[in-house]
């Protein structure tokens, strides 16, 4: 019986005994799970994009199924005090640390958007876009006005 050698192989052995739907199931199950998504949910230091910098550590979080981040601290103690002078509105003349700067955001894919992302030391407020990289030890964050964007990447904080 040459036509079923392959059959008596150990290999497939399982195909035999349990059928092919299981295996199949496994293999949808698996396909359709994304075990590589990172959640970008936790504390991360900002990395200033002009001059390699740390500036500050945030604080990523979920609340009513969005995502908001703040402002827990800043690195260098002369901006512990700083104040948001050119920010509009509610934020106008607050304390930079503990400001809520990232707002709304929804899972879109493996990135998060929607929502917004202030920048303090411009004052304005961009579209905003988090995209959790490298298993989870670095995010993206940015933003755009129109053409304009800008971004930053992130380290994870232990």
């Amino acid at each position: 019986m040459p036509g079923n050698a392959g059959l008596r192989n150990p290999l497939f052995a399982g195909f035999r005994t349990y059928g092919v739907l299981p295996v199949i199931m496994a293999a949808l199950v698996f396909a359709t799970t994304p075990l590589w998504a990172a959640s970008p949910i936790g504390k991360w230091k900002t990395v200033d994009e002009k001059d390699g910098k740390a500036k500050s550590i945030v604080e990523v979080y979920e609340q009513n199924g969005k995502i908001y981040g703040k402002f827990l601290e800043m690195v260098n103690p002369a901006d512990k005090n700083k104040v948001c002078d050119k920010c509009e509105g509610a934020d106008k003349g607050k304390p930079i640390v503990g400001m809520v700067f990232i707002k709304g955001l929804k899972a879109d894919g493996d990135e998060y958007t929607g929502g917004t992302i202030l920048d303090p030391g411009s004052g304005k407020v961009y579209k905003g876009k988090l995209k959790v990289i490298e298993g989870g030890k670095k995010m993206k964050a940015s933003g755009c006005i129109s053409f304009i964007c800008k971004g930053q990447t992130w380290l994870k904080v232990e």
